[in-house]
């Protein structure tokens, strides 16, 4: 399975250019989606969901036009999005099988069986007959990817999954998204850098409607290999060291401020060398589009 985007583009009628000739390739596994507040990612996902028309460029998943075919695409979709509603006094399982229903699973020993198992995956079975208005956060969405699967769907978008889950909860539910992606292509759009470093074979930054990276997550950082350092500053000195260096990032470490810095040697004999991470490709690739896109860029 191949998910083929080429030269998408779309814009609002405030004339805000949400996407800008985004072209991309994507097969089976996980694919990671990462940029900052109206980047452009909601509107390629809500697009690839069928939900919105674009301006002009096609999309394929595998033969089909996605743009055109629109039925036959949801017919192999599962979507996750950011915020999704549940009746707070059905219990999972009798809305997962409402939904079963809708999907065409008419056959009621078929839904059983497959409600069941959906319920076991996303390991919700024991609490299948508690209201849904009862469950936790991490619950709710891990019900929202039974939701998902219904289908047995080729292509799977999820949109910030794990915003607002204690590390528990986000860590299952990780590890959940890494086990479905093993079989089909799964679309995952988020601010935490993290998941996409963990969970995803591939990954593309994207700003202004843009792509600036298209890589594997790790090649990404092999690019800035050996050129990354630290130090620890007071924080009225911050303003002077992004003058003299090329700083990447800043944050507190027990009270005082430490950056990090992308130069090929140390900057000065106060620097420490320290390892590349996604992080620092991010940061990096924004500030190179100007201070404005940069201090957007609020990273979990």
């Amino acid at each position: 399975m191949r998910l083929t985007i080429a030269n998408l583009t779309k814009t609002y009628p405030n004339g805000v250019v949400a996407l800008n000739r985004v072209s991309l390739e994507i097969s089976t596994g996980m694919y990671g989606l990462v940029g900052p507040n109206g980047a452009g990612k909601s509107t390629l996902m809500r697009t690839l969901a069928t939900l919105q028309e674009a301006d002009d460029g096609s999309v394929r998943l595998d033969d089909l036009d996605v743009l055109k075919e629109k039925d036959a695409v949801r017919r192999l979709l599962g979507y996750l999005p950011q915020e999704f509603g549940v009746y707070p006094k059905l219990s999972a399982v009798d809305m997962l099988s409402h939904i079963a229903v809708l999907k065409g699973i008419s056959d009621r020993g078929e839904r059983r069986d497959v409600v069941d198992a959906l319920l076991q995956q996303t390991n919700l079975y024991d609490v299948r007959k508690k209201k849904l208005g009862t469950y936790s956060g991490g619950m709710k969405q891990r019900f929202g990817i039974a939701v998902a699967l219904l289908g047995n769907p080729k292509l799977i978008i999820v949109d910030e999954p794990t915003a607002g889950l204690d590390p528990t909860e986000r860590n299952r539910f990780l590890n959940l998204l890494g086990s479905i992606g093993q079989n089909v292509i799964v679309i995952l759009s988020t601010h935490i850098i993290d998941d996409v470093r963990e969970l995803c074979t591939r990954m593309a930054i994207i700003d202004k409607g843009e792509v600036l990276v298209e890589s594997s997550p790790q090649a990404a950082i092999d690019e800035i290999a050996g050129e990354m350092w630290k130090k620890s500053i007071d924080g009225g000195e911050i303003a002077d060291c992004q003058r003299i260096f090329d700083v990447v990032s800043s944050h507190l470490v027990a009270g005082r401020t430490e950056i990090r810095v992308h130069a090929a040697a140390r900057p000065d004999p106060a620097f420490a060398p320290t390892e590349a991470n996604l992080e620092d490709v991010y940061f990096m690739k924004l500030q190179r589009r100007g201070p404005a896109a940069a201090s957007a860029a609020a990273v979990s």
